[in-house]
Parts: structure tokens; sequence; C-alpha cells
């Protein structure tokens, strides 16, 4: 395995961690926004889950699949969860067109690229042949 991609998982990962954890640890300042994706889903999927419980659910897959890349383990399922996790993320908590004044909706576009950025990564995770 080469050094880039040795150091390149738990760096893909780390964000993932921290921001999951922070999830399940303080998820009511996250609800809110979490809403605009989360009661859509509700009204078109059999599911009777709170918001709160979806935004914990949301962190503990991205603290698991963080780990299990970080840690080399089914590198390619642990970065597709994690990009399955961040597209809610990012709908939910970065939308910047939503934004009026152009101070926050440019730090909102800095927040969805970023993510858009992480889910490139994670992208090239799951497509990169396998190491030998």
């Amino acid at each position: 395995m080469t050094i880039a991609r040795t150091l390149s998982r738990p760096l893909i990962a780390s964000m993932f961690v921290y921001g999951g954890l922070d999830a399940v640890q303080h998820p009511t300042p996250k609800v809110e926004k979490a809403k605009a994706v989360t009661d859509p889903i509700a009204d078109l999927l059999p599911i009777d889950e709170e918001p709160t419980d979806l935004v914990r659910l949301n962190g503990a897959v991205q603290v698991g699949a963080g780990v299990t890349l970080a840690l080399g383990i089914l590198p390619r399922l642990s970065a597709a969860m994690l990009a399955a996790s961040l597209v809610p993320t990012t709908a939910a908590g970065h939308r910047f067109w939503d934004e009026q004044e152009p101070r926050a909706r440019a730090q909102q576009t800095i927040h969805f690229l970023k993510n858009v950025s992480m889910l490139g990564g994670l992208l090239a995770v799951i497509a990169l042949p396998r190491a030998t």
C-alpha cells in the first residue's frame, strides 16, 4: 500500500468522525436544518422517526464508517456509506441557495463546496483499484 493511500483514508475520515460524534452527542442544533431533508423523506417512506433520531443515526453512520475507513477496514464500503450520509448532510446543512445575506450565502457556499470536495475524495476511494 502506498504512503499516500495510507495517509489519505484517515485524513478523509477525520471530518466525518468529528462531525458524526458532534451529531450523536448534540443533535438539537442540527435538527431545524435537518427538517428540510427529513420531512420530505418521512413523507415518501414509511418511517416514524423523529428528526433528532435521524440526525443521531446519520452521525453514528459517519462515526462508524469514518473509523473503518481510517483503519482501512472495508474501505470501499466505508467510503460508500460516508458518501450516502454526506448527501443529506450537505442538502440540509449548507443550503446556500436559501441564504439572503451575502456573507452567510458565501459561507454556506464554501461549506457546500467543501462537502462536494469530500464527496469527490470518497468517490476516489471507491473507484481506485485495490492495493496489492
